[in-house]
């Protein structure tokens, strides 16, 4: 990752203008594959650029490497209310408040929640008014409550009441496709925007990289010894947020919460450890083991650091201070859940991997191909360096299909 150490200017100076290309819409696809590994793959080795395809994979990747998914689960959060003089407001919810203590909570609530959410047709949705929406034996209520800087906070209460908002959400919701997608969602997007070992609910996206898995494929990962890790980071609707301001510093990174077992952190502890490389499917798998890292720096700085204060902030990796080796600050990460007695470790990452970052644990990384001006986009540029341009261009001219439902890159610097 020699790119990396060369870059010198502060993150914080970036321009995004010098992190963009021209995307037609033409490379954007609408619909996936009727098969999920015949994707195709932009193989990229150390500046040099082939090609193969998912069901390839294997064959491809480093020997005795460790990939890492995210085994989220995205959640049908559009919910969409007739008003009786026939207009419509559409709830998209994003996240539940922090007072819910983490994402599984939320989702196992019953009854009734407060969500934070994005309101299409906001200005229809007068002050005291309350939606109602039927479907089956399902009753559901919005209620508006406040306005938030970036969002709004609703209360939703249903019947029966002992569903909970997971059940209530497949019940009454639509999946949110994103919002470079131009046509609305359809019945096989409730499987194909889905990975197949998706767990968890709690995403408003789905970790897009690990749409090209098919059991074969994971199979073929066996049988060359490639190890499967599965971390959860729940991707929020800021995912697909393009950086607006002209340079990175005044950019909020948005912040999403991750969950990571004891068991998983100590095995990549261990493969750190022995060499072996670490590779995180998609950009949310990277940033969630990347956080593991900064997590662990405080845990060593501060061995009784409080659970509400171990969370990783947008600048916290490029703030000044001695850093640790990642297997001492995973170990100290460890001996803090230990003497807490936490099995699992919940917590929210704020992390902005960008141009001047020093990656910790991954040593490479599989990705889709991503939207100008993004923080995905930065993200790659961190690893490959302003290679990132020969990758996009070369996905370009040889119409690669872009974006979620795209066809995706293995990136070895």
């Amino acid at each position: 990752m020699a790119a990396v150490g060369r870059f010198t200017m502060d993150p914080k100076d970036i321009s995004i203008s010098d992190y963009t290309y021209p995307l037609p819409e033409s490379a954007i696809a609408y619909y996936p594959l009727a098969e999920r590994d015949t994707s195709r793959l932009l193989v990229y080795r150390g500046g040099h650029i082939s090609e193969a395809t998912y069901r390839e994979i294997a064959a491809a990747l480093p020997e005795e490497c460790l990939l890492v998914f995210n085994n989220t689960r995205v959640v049908e959060a559009r919910l969409v209310f007739q008003k009786p003089s026939g207009g419509k407001v559409e709830i998209f919810c994003l996240e539940p408040p922090p007072e819910y203590g983490g994402m599984a909570a939320a989702m196992a609530l019953k009854g009734e929640v407060r969500w934070k959410c994005l309101i299409g047709g906001a200005s229809k949705w007068k002050a005291g008014q309350v939606l109602v929406q039927r479907i089956g034996d399902v009753h559901l209520e919005a209620r508006y409550l406040e306005k938030e800087k970036d969002s709004f906070l609703i209360h939703l209460s249903w019947r029966p009441a002992e569903l909970s908002f997971a059940e209530l959400l497949h019940r009454a919701g639509g999946i949110p496709l994103p919002p470079y997608i131009h046509r609305p969602p359809e019945n096989s997007d409730s499987e194909r925007y889905q990975t197949i070992y998706a767990q968890l609910d709690g995403s408003v996206a789905a970790p897009t990289a690990g749409l090209h898995f098919t059991d074969a494929v994971l199979h073929s990962l066996q049988a060359r010894s490639i190890g499967q890790l599965f971390v959860t980071l729940h991707v929020g609707a800021g995912t697909f947020l393009p950086v607006k301001s002209p340079t990175l510093g005044q950019h909020v990174m948005h912040t999403e919460y991750i969950s990571v077992s004891r068991v998983t952190i100590r095995e990549l502890g261990r493969t750190v450890a022995a060499g072996k490389p670490v590779i995180p499917v998609g950009t949310t798998s990277a940033r969630t083991i990347e956080s593991l890292y900064w997590l662990g720096l405080k845990t060593f700085r501060e061995p009784e650091i409080k659970p509400t204060d171990l969370v990783v902030n947008q600048w916290d990796a490029y703030e000044k201070g001695s850093p640790v080796k990642t297997d001492a600050a995973l170990n100290a990460l460890l001996e803090w859940m230990d003497r807490r007695g936490t099995p699992e470790l919940l917590t929210t990452t704020q992390l902005l991997i960008t141009p001047g970052y020093q990656w910790r644990l991954a040593a490479g990384l599989i990705t889709n191909f991503h939207q100008p001006e993004s923080t995905l986009l930065l993200l790659v540029a961190s690893l490959i360096g302003d290679d990132w341009k020969r990758v996009y261009h070369y996905a370009l001219e040889h119409d690669f299909r872009f974006l979620s439902y795209g066809d995706g890159c293995l990136l070895l610097p």
